[in-house]
């Protein structure tokens, strides 16, 4: 998401670093760009004409630092009314509310209520709550079924009635049931239709008379384009929502939806959704959101998956490791695989300062598929193997090449790496590693 408009943007502020001043012709040449822009992106019209007046009268009123090129300075302001035009962060807001307190997941069918809805909960146990997930779906075939399975696959306490009792009173029963059983917030996976109607709305609107739910989240595919504004207005109007929870962010969408829907509905983004595994569930942060379109990075997210996939004690341990060179190739598949599981890797290089751009350069493709040869490979190793690189002469790596399905040049490959890694810890610890002086100024702190 957001990719096109990351590129223009970048290219634009890239053409304006060349220039040793700003003129009033590189402001209109910059405004230009930042509106094809954000236009291709989906946002709406009247939203881009707002955000580009803003930049405009900023930049032209500026006066730039001596520190600072102009590019550098426009990319500033862009960034700063970016975060504006996404809104103050939002949060779940269960004041003026008693337990067990009432979430309504509400939205159009195949945006994918019923994954979020079961994120949601994954995330609110994290964060210390005891959620129950509630089928309130009776018009979808399987809705209900779905919702069971998951909440079982990730061990969530669950209400359902079937499909013959009205979700009104289905939603109503939850929460008795869900004050017996001791949890706190119940989430009230909805109905969704294939456009707004009069049924739809009913049914919500009686759902939420009967639960006063301490928040109404709307779940909006971001790969809907400018429809998702009018979807997004229309739920607003007619039950009144208090967020928003983008889904498929992860895919080709413009991503302009996701800044029009803030700024038409008032109301903001709470958390954004990707894929349809369950981890793949994120608060929302306009900051940094704001960063990784403009190429900045978004290095405390990249820390925050990190520290919920590397345990503090472990990652201890395994630096101690490197710098006595005992990194096995166990170890080496184990790290490999936390990080695969940290997201995608081109995900991964956006959230680190200037090298969102790399990932263009690499075929994202051809970089999984080499992760994945390198974990068969080291699976077609004995557990002895794995800790003693050494014992890979080469009838051991012809049978692992058989094994894995791969030739054996590629096993040699993993060995090199894995040889390489060890050689450079052995460099740190006995301080020949310096930093390249080039480094810092990469990160922007040159």
């Amino acid at each position: 998401m957001f990719e096109s408009l990351s590129k223009r943007l970048q290219a634009t502020v890239d053409r304006l670093g060349r220039s040793g001043h700003l003129t009033e012709r590189d402001v209109n040449e910059v405004m230009r760009e930042v509106r094809i822009a954000l236009l291709e992106a989906d946002v709406s019209l009247p939203i881009v004409k707002s955000f580009v007046r803003r930049v405009r009268e900023r930049a032209q009123g500026a006066e730039i630092l001596r520190s600072l090129k102009p590019g550098q300075m426009v990319l500033k302001i862009v960034h700063e009314e970016l975060i504006a035009t996404l809104g103050e962060p939002g949060r779940l807001d269960f004041r003026g509310s008693v337990k067990p307190h009432a979430i309504m997941l509400v939205g159009l069918q195949g945006t994918g209520k019923t994954t979020t809805a079961t994120k949601l909960a994954v995330q609110l146990r994290r964060d210390g709550r005891s959620p129950m997930l509630v089928a309130c779906d009776t018009v979808r075939p399987a809705a209900v079924d779905q919702l069971v399975t998951l909440a079982k696959q990730v061990d969530l306490p669950y209400f359902e009635e079937g499909v013959g009792v009205k979700p009104a009173n289905i939603a109503a029963h939850s929460l008795k049931a869900a004050a017996e059983q001791g949890a706190d917030v119940v989430i009230l996976d909805t109905a969704g239709r294939l456009q707004i109607n009069d049924d739809l709305m009913g049914e919500l609107q009686e759902i939420k008379g009967l639960t006063s739910p301490a928040e109404i989240l709307l779940v909006a595919d971001a790969m809907t384009g400018q429809e998702a504004v009018n979807i997004a207005r229309g739920f607003d109007e007619k039950v009144g929502i208090t967020g928003l929870i983008l889904t498929k962010v992860d895919g080709d969408a413009r991503g302009g939806a996701a800044i029009s829907m803030r700024a038409v509905t008032g109301v903001p983004v709470k958390f954004l959704s990707t894929g349809e595994k369950i981890d793949g569930f994120e608060v929302f942060h306009p900051d940094r959101l704001a960063s990784r379109i403009l190429g900045m990075g978004d290095i405390l997210t990249l820390i925050e998956r990190a520290q919920e996939e590397f345990d503090e004690t472990e990652a201890q341990d395994l630096q101690e490791k490197m710098l006595r060179d005992e990194f096995t190739l166990q170890e080496f598949l184990e790290n490999l695989r936390r990080v695969r599981k940290m997201g995608p890797l081109g995900q991964l290089l956006n959230m680190v300062p200037g090298m969102g751009r790399l990932q263009e350069q690499v075929d994202q493709e051809e970089m999984e598929h080499s992760l994945r040869k390198v974990e068969a490979i080291i699976l077609s190793m004995t557990p002895e193997e794995r800790s003693r690189p050494k014992l890979l002469n080469a009838s051991r790596r012809k049978r692992i090449a058989r094994g894995s399905g791969l030739q054996v040049s590629d096993v040699n490959q993993v060995v090199r790496q894995h040889r390489d890694m060890r050689k450079l810890m052995r460099q740190m610890r006995r301080g020949r590693l310096k930093m390249p002086g080039a480094l810092p100024q990469a990160m922007g702190q040159g």
